[in-house]
């Protein structure tokens, strides 16, 4: 189920926050593909220009990359600011509840790093 449909029926009461795996509802946020690498740079660098942000992802689409952020921006993880200047300047940086990310994060990193070694230690291991 989409973060959007769920936050559709925790906004109209259809259900409660009892009523939802906090798991599956924090996974229907965060579990697309490139939102993780998104809140990464994000955390990793502060403040950035949707190019700079396509730059540090040079594996994402344009429109995945909108999609992302217009989706991230929704659930209160990120914010846009737009500058009344020519031509036109976007700034995203993380939200207070996107801060609370950093920690897992981090950890998310620190687990990748460990598991891509452990995948080169075992690959080596079957030569």
């Amino acid at each position: 189920m989409k973060a959007e449909d769920l936050t559709e029926l925790l906004e109209s009461g259809q259900m409660t926050p009892d009523e939802i795996c906090p798991v599956l509802y924090a996974m229907s946020i965060l579990g697309q593909r490139w939102k993780l690498p998104i809140l990464w740079h994000l955390a990793d660098e502060g403040t950035l220009r949707y190019n700079e942000l396509k730059r540090g992802i040079p594996l994402i689409t344009n429109i995945m990359l909108t999609q992302s952020l217009r989706e991230l921006e929704r659930s209160y993880l990120i914010e846009r600011k737009n500058y009344d200047s020519i031509p036109p300047r976007v700034e995203y940086s993380l939200s207070e509840q996107g801060k609370t990310l950093i920690p897992i994060l981090r950890q998310i990193h620190e687990w990748g790093k460990g598991q891509m070694k452990l995948v080169v230690t075992e690959a080596g291991k079957n030569e």
